[in-house]
Protein backbone atom coordinates (compact mmCIF):
# COMPACT_ATOMS: atom_id res chain seq x y z
CA UNK A 1 0.00 0.00 0.00
CA UNK A 2 1.69 3.50 -1.10
CA UNK A 3 2.40 5.80 1.68
CA UNK A 4 0.82 9.78 0.77
CA UNK A 5 3.40 12.55 2.02
CA UNK A 6 2.21 15.73 2.23
CA UNK A 7 3.82 19.29 3.70
CA UNK A 8 1.43 21.79 5.19
CA UNK A 9 2.13 25.33 6.22
CA UNK A 10 0.44 26.58 9.62
CA UNK A 11 1.87 30.06 10.93
CA UNK A 12 5.05 29.70 8.50
CA UNK A 13 5.61 26.41 10.27
CA UNK A 14 5.59 23.84 8.25
CA UNK A 15 4.44 20.09 9.33
CA UNK A 16 5.86 16.95 7.24
CA UNK A 17 3.39 14.01 7.70
CA UNK A 18 2.35 10.43 5.60
CA UNK A 19 -0.54 8.97 5.54
CA UNK A 20 -1.31 5.15 4.01
CA UNK A 21 -4.38 2.90 4.39
CA UNK A 22 -7.94 3.90 4.64
CA UNK A 23 -10.34 3.72 7.74
CA UNK A 24 -10.25 4.54 11.05
CA UNK A 25 -7.43 7.01 11.75
CA UNK A 26 -4.39 6.49 13.76
CA UNK A 27 -1.91 9.13 14.60
CA UNK A 28 1.40 8.03 14.98
CA UNK A 29 4.28 10.25 17.23
CA UNK A 30 7.48 8.18 16.36
CA UNK A 31 9.99 7.69 18.33
CA UNK A 32 13.44 9.41 18.39
CA UNK A 33 15.36 10.12 14.78
CA UNK A 34 12.72 8.70 13.16
CA UNK A 35 10.34 11.02 10.82
CA UNK A 36 7.10 10.56 8.70
CA UNK A 37 8.96 7.37 6.77
CA UNK A 38 8.28 5.58 9.97
CA UNK A 39 7.02 1.86 9.19
CA UNK A 40 7.40 -0.75 12.69
CA UNK A 41 4.34 -1.71 13.37
CA UNK A 42 2.10 -0.68 10.26
CA UNK A 43 1.60 -3.63 8.44
CA UNK A 44 -0.58 -5.05 11.08
CA UNK A 45 -3.03 -1.80 11.32
CA UNK A 46 -3.31 -1.36 7.41
CA UNK A 47 -3.86 -5.39 7.27
CA UNK A 48 -7.11 -4.53 10.06
CA UNK A 49 -8.41 -1.66 7.65
CA UNK A 50 -6.57 1.05 9.62
CA UNK A 51 -5.67 4.34 8.16
CA UNK A 52 -2.19 5.90 9.47
CA UNK A 53 -1.42 9.15 9.48
CA UNK A 54 2.48 10.09 10.90
CA UNK A 55 3.70 13.87 10.91
CA UNK A 56 7.27 14.25 11.27
CA UNK A 57 7.90 15.14 15.14
CA UNK A 58 9.01 19.08 15.78
CA UNK A 59 12.52 19.40 14.50
CA UNK A 60 12.98 15.98 12.35
CA UNK A 61 12.42 15.42 8.63
CA UNK A 62 11.24 18.68 7.28
CA UNK A 63 8.75 19.62 10.17
CA UNK A 64 10.04 23.24 11.55
CA UNK A 65 11.82 22.66 15.21
CA UNK A 66 9.81 26.09 16.06
CA UNK A 67 6.68 23.85 16.42
CA UNK A 68 8.75 22.05 19.53
CA UNK A 69 9.55 25.37 21.58
CA UNK A 70 7.07 23.69 24.39
CA UNK A 71 5.96 20.26 24.40
CA UNK A 72 2.27 21.57 24.64
CA UNK A 73 2.78 24.13 21.66
CA UNK A 74 3.86 20.83 19.54
CA UNK A 75 0.78 19.40 20.04
CA UNK A 76 -1.16 22.53 19.59
CA UNK A 77 0.06 21.99 15.49
CA UNK A 78 -0.74 18.48 15.64
CA UNK A 79 -3.92 19.00 16.67
CA UNK A 80 -3.61 21.88 13.75
CA UNK A 81 -2.83 19.39 11.37
CA UNK A 82 -5.76 16.71 12.01
CA UNK A 83 -7.92 19.75 11.32
CA UNK A 84 -6.15 20.47 8.34
CA UNK A 85 -6.55 17.03 7.32
CA UNK A 86 -10.10 17.27 7.89
CA UNK A 87 -9.73 14.19 10.72
CA UNK A 88 -12.35 14.78 13.99
CA UNK A 89 -10.98 11.77 16.18
CA UNK A 90 -8.46 9.36 15.78
CA UNK A 91 -6.53 6.57 17.59
CA UNK A 92 -2.92 7.82 18.98
CA UNK A 93 -0.15 5.50 19.03
CA UNK A 94 3.59 7.24 20.72
CA UNK A 95 6.65 5.13 20.22
CA UNK A 96 9.78 5.53 22.74
CA UNK A 97 11.04 8.92 22.46
CA UNK A 98 7.15 9.87 21.28
CA UNK A 99 5.99 8.72 24.39
CA UNK A 100 5.89 12.65 25.53
CA UNK A 101 4.00 13.88 22.79
CA UNK A 102 1.18 11.62 23.02
CA UNK A 103 0.73 11.59 26.61
CA UNK A 104 0.12 15.21 26.46
CA UNK A 105 -1.67 15.25 23.49
CA UNK A 106 -4.12 12.90 25.05
CA UNK A 107 -4.41 14.87 27.92
CA UNK A 108 -4.64 18.19 26.11
CA UNK A 109 -7.31 17.39 23.67
CA UNK A 110 -9.71 14.23 24.60
CA UNK A 111 -12.25 15.33 21.72
CA UNK A 112 -9.75 14.56 19.47
CA UNK A 113 -8.27 11.55 21.24
CA UNK A 114 -10.19 7.96 20.93
CA UNK A 115 -7.69 5.83 22.64
CA UNK A 116 -3.73 6.28 23.56
CA UNK A 117 -1.51 3.45 23.36
CA UNK A 118 2.05 3.71 24.25
CA UNK A 119 4.69 1.52 22.91
CA UNK A 120 8.18 1.48 24.38
CA UNK A 121 7.50 4.76 25.64
CA UNK A 122 8.91 7.42 27.56
CA UNK A 123 6.51 8.89 30.21
CA UNK A 124 9.16 11.51 32.08
CA UNK A 125 12.20 13.19 32.56
CA UNK A 126 15.40 10.48 30.26
CA UNK A 127 18.19 10.94 29.96
CA UNK A 128 20.03 14.07 32.02
CA UNK A 129 23.15 16.05 31.57
CA UNK A 130 24.31 14.08 34.26
CA UNK A 131 23.70 10.41 32.19
CA UNK A 132 26.90 9.16 30.29
CA UNK A 133 24.32 8.44 27.16
CA UNK A 134 22.92 11.71 27.01
CA UNK A 135 26.85 13.57 26.39
CA UNK A 136 27.46 10.90 23.97
CA UNK A 137 24.10 11.65 21.99
CA UNK A 138 24.68 14.93 21.95
CA UNK A 139 27.50 15.09 20.43
CA UNK A 140 26.89 12.42 17.89
CA UNK A 141 23.36 13.10 17.04
CA UNK A 142 23.37 17.29 17.25
CA UNK A 143 22.70 18.94 14.06
CA UNK A 144 25.62 19.47 13.10
CA UNK A 145 27.24 15.92 13.34
CA UNK A 146 24.13 13.56 12.88
CA UNK A 147 24.28 13.11 9.24
CA UNK A 148 27.40 12.06 9.18
CA UNK A 149 26.82 9.94 12.25
CA UNK A 150 23.93 8.42 10.66
CA UNK A 151 26.23 7.94 7.05
CA UNK A 152 28.27 5.73 8.95
CA UNK A 153 25.77 3.92 10.71
CA UNK A 154 24.05 2.96 7.32
CA UNK A 155 26.80 2.26 5.33
CA UNK A 156 28.10 -0.18 7.77
CA UNK A 157 24.60 -1.44 8.12
CA UNK A 158 24.52 -2.07 4.29
CA UNK A 159 28.06 -4.12 3.93
CA UNK A 160 28.09 -5.93 7.70
CA UNK A 161 24.33 -6.18 8.87
CA UNK A 162 25.19 -9.02 11.24
CA UNK A 163 28.22 -7.14 12.70
CA UNK A 164 26.37 -3.84 13.13
CA UNK A 165 22.80 -5.77 14.47
CA UNK A 166 25.07 -7.58 17.38
CA UNK A 167 26.89 -4.21 17.62
CA UNK A 168 23.85 -2.37 18.63
CA UNK A 169 21.90 -5.24 20.56
CA UNK A 170 22.97 -4.16 23.84
CA UNK A 171 21.44 -0.63 23.30
CA UNK A 172 18.07 -2.29 22.81
CA UNK A 173 18.06 -5.09 25.40
CA UNK A 174 19.49 -5.69 28.70
CA UNK A 175 19.87 -9.69 27.37
CA UNK A 176 23.27 -10.64 26.16
CA UNK A 177 22.93 -11.50 22.26
CA UNK A 178 23.83 -15.58 22.82
CA UNK A 179 20.89 -15.46 25.76
CA UNK A 180 18.15 -14.02 23.48
CA UNK A 181 18.76 -16.01 20.46
CA UNK A 182 15.25 -18.12 20.53
CA UNK A 183 13.73 -14.50 20.71
CA UNK A 184 15.62 -12.78 17.52
CA UNK A 185 14.38 -13.46 14.26
CA UNK A 186 16.78 -14.07 11.42
CA UNK A 187 14.60 -10.82 9.31
CA UNK A 188 15.32 -8.70 12.50
CA UNK A 189 18.70 -7.83 11.06
CA UNK A 190 17.37 -7.02 7.79
CA UNK A 191 14.44 -4.88 9.31
CA UNK A 192 17.10 -3.03 11.18
CA UNK A 193 19.76 -2.16 8.33
CA UNK A 194 16.52 -0.86 6.73
CA UNK A 195 15.65 1.66 10.25
CA UNK A 196 19.53 2.83 10.35
CA UNK A 197 18.95 3.62 6.53
CA UNK A 198 16.18 6.17 7.18
CA UNK A 199 16.93 6.90 10.44
CA UNK A 200 18.13 11.38 10.89
CA UNK A 201 17.87 13.39 13.93
CA UNK A 202 18.18 16.85 12.83
CA UNK A 203 16.85 18.67 15.46
CA UNK A 204 14.54 16.28 17.06
CA UNK A 205 16.58 14.46 18.94
CA UNK A 206 17.61 17.09 21.52
CA UNK A 207 14.10 18.77 21.42
CA UNK A 208 13.04 15.45 22.81
CA UNK A 209 15.36 15.47 25.54
CA UNK A 210 14.07 18.77 26.38
CA UNK A 211 10.49 18.01 26.13
CA UNK A 212 10.88 14.90 28.59
CA UNK A 213 11.33 17.29 31.68
CA UNK A 214 7.96 18.88 31.12
CA UNK A 215 5.82 15.77 31.53
CA UNK A 216 4.86 15.41 35.53
CA UNK A 217 2.87 12.77 37.39
CA UNK A 218 -0.07 15.50 37.13
CA UNK A 219 -0.45 15.21 33.21
CA UNK A 220 -0.71 11.50 33.85
CA UNK A 221 -3.24 11.42 35.87
CA UNK A 222 -4.76 13.96 33.85
CA UNK A 223 -5.76 11.16 30.88
CA UNK A 224 -8.76 9.73 30.94
CA UNK A 225 -9.36 8.14 27.29
CA UNK A 226 -8.71 4.47 27.28
CA UNK A 227 -4.80 3.40 27.16
CA UNK A 228 -2.92 0.79 26.45
CA UNK A 229 1.22 0.43 27.55
CA UNK A 230 3.30 -2.06 26.03
CA UNK A 231 7.04 -2.76 26.61
CA UNK A 232 9.12 -5.23 26.99
CA UNK A 233 10.88 -6.70 30.44
CA UNK A 234 14.38 -6.22 28.30
CA UNK A 235 13.83 -3.54 27.40
CA UNK A 236 17.47 -1.10 27.92
CA UNK A 237 17.05 1.96 25.64
CA UNK A 238 13.43 2.85 27.97
CA UNK A 239 13.28 1.18 30.95
CA UNK A 240 10.52 -0.62 32.05
CA UNK A 241 9.70 1.88 35.18
CA UNK A 242 8.26 4.11 32.55
CA UNK A 243 5.35 1.78 31.61
CA UNK A 244 4.76 0.94 35.56
CA UNK A 245 4.81 4.79 36.52
CA UNK A 246 2.35 5.59 33.40
CA UNK A 247 0.00 2.87 34.40
CA UNK A 248 0.04 3.73 38.18
CA UNK A 249 -0.75 7.29 36.87
CA UNK A 250 -3.21 6.40 34.12
CA UNK A 251 -6.68 5.66 35.31
CA UNK A 252 -8.39 4.17 32.53
CA UNK A 253 -4.93 1.92 31.54
CA UNK A 254 -3.42 -1.33 30.64
CA UNK A 255 -0.06 -2.87 31.06
CA UNK A 256 1.24 -5.67 28.57
CA UNK A 257 5.11 -6.12 29.70
CA UNK A 258 6.23 -8.52 26.80
CA UNK A 259 8.91 -10.69 26.51
CA UNK A 260 10.24 -9.37 23.29
CA UNK A 261 13.90 -9.36 23.07
CA UNK A 262 13.86 -5.88 23.34
CA UNK A 263 13.24 -2.07 22.57
CA UNK A 264 12.15 -2.91 19.40
CA UNK A 265 9.03 -5.05 20.17
CA UNK A 266 7.88 -5.01 16.22
CA UNK A 267 10.47 -7.35 15.90
CA UNK A 268 11.26 -10.91 16.78
CA UNK A 269 9.49 -14.07 16.89
CA UNK A 270 7.02 -12.59 19.44
CA UNK A 271 6.28 -9.79 17.11
CA UNK A 272 2.77 -11.37 15.62
CA UNK A 273 1.60 -11.17 20.33
CA UNK A 274 2.88 -7.25 19.60
CA UNK A 275 0.53 -6.63 16.50
CA UNK A 276 -2.43 -9.23 18.34
CA UNK A 277 -2.37 -6.94 21.11
CA UNK A 278 -2.27 -3.79 19.41
CA UNK A 279 -4.79 -4.37 17.02
CA UNK A 280 -7.26 -6.16 19.83
CA UNK A 281 -7.49 -2.92 21.96
CA UNK A 282 -8.27 -0.52 18.92
CA UNK A 283 -10.54 -2.58 18.21
CA UNK A 284 -12.25 -2.40 21.64
CA UNK A 285 -11.91 1.27 21.95
CA UNK A 286 -13.81 2.23 18.64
Amino acid sequence: MKKIYGECTINNFSIEYSIVGAGEPVLVFHGGHSNCHEDFGYKALLENGFSIITPSRAGYGKTSKGIGDTLSTACDYYAKLLQHLNIEKTHVLAISAGGPTGLIFAKKFPHLTRSLTLQSAVTKEWLTSKDCTYRVASLLFNPKTEKYTWGLISTMSNHFPYFIFKQMFSSFSTLKYKDAKDKVNDNDITLIAQMNNRQRSGHGFLIDLSHTKELTIKDLKSINCPTLIMHSHFDSSVPTEHAKLAHDNILHSKLCLLDSWGHLIWLGNLSKDTDDIVINFLKDSN
